[in-house]
């Protein structure tokens, strides 16, 4: 076993876990489940059977991340954050054939008890703050806020926001990273990085 699980949890049997990861307390890890290399699961986390993981996922406590829900390198879930499969649930009314695929893209943020509403791509490094609801398509970079969830603004790979309005045209640099950003109508893109410190 190349990853790390505390007693309590339960991994099992054909559920793949790559090196380095951590499972932390109570959480539980269905057979199905294909998680990368250097993740932590916190306590009271769940995992589903067709869930995949990526690499340096950091799934914090109280977490349950449900069938078809895939998280992509780098993604992070706050604490108590939710996700959802069906759009329409009831308790006496069968619909796993009827699951709305999540995709939750690199290096993106879900904040503190935020609920993903099923059926959404979330773009790269988005950010979703804390308690917002998520009913729809992110765009990669959006800070997203409220209920139901509105951007207001950019956030750079570095999870610091941008100088730049919601749309139009502008540049802006990551107080952070030094990293350049263009705003070009509704579309950030990473345009330079800072120059390597001699």
């Amino acid at each position: 076993m190349t990853y790390w699980k505390h007693a309590s949890a339960v991994v099992d049997d054909g559920a793949q876990i790559g090196e380095n990861t951590k499972v932390w307390h109570f959480s539980h890890v269905c057979p199905g489940a294909r998680i990368g290399a250097d993740c932590s699961l916190g306590q009271g986390v769940f995992v589903g059977n067709d869930v995949s993981i990526g690499r340096n996922v950091k799934i914090q406590n109280n977490v349950s991340v449900y069938d078809a829900v895939t998280l992509e390198d780098d993604v992070f879930c706050g604490p108590s954050m939710v996700f959802t499969n069906v759009y329409n649930p009831r308790s006496a009314v069968p619909r796993k054939n009827e699951y709305r695929h999540t995709l939750v893209r690199r290096g993106a943020t879900l904040g503190a008890n935020c609920t993903i509403v099923c059926g959404a791509t979330l773009g790269e490094y988005a950010f979703v703050g804390a308690g917002a609801v998520v009913k729809g398509d992110v765009p990669a970079h959006a800070l997203m806020v409220g209920v139901p969830a509105r951007q207001i603004g950019w956030m750079s790979r570095h999870g610091e926001k941008l100088d730049l309005p919601v749309s139009g045209q502008g540049r802006a640099t990551c107080p952070g990273s030094g990293e350049v950003y263009e705003l070009n109508g509704q579309a950030l893109r990473l345009v330079s990085l800072p120059e390597p410190q001699a």
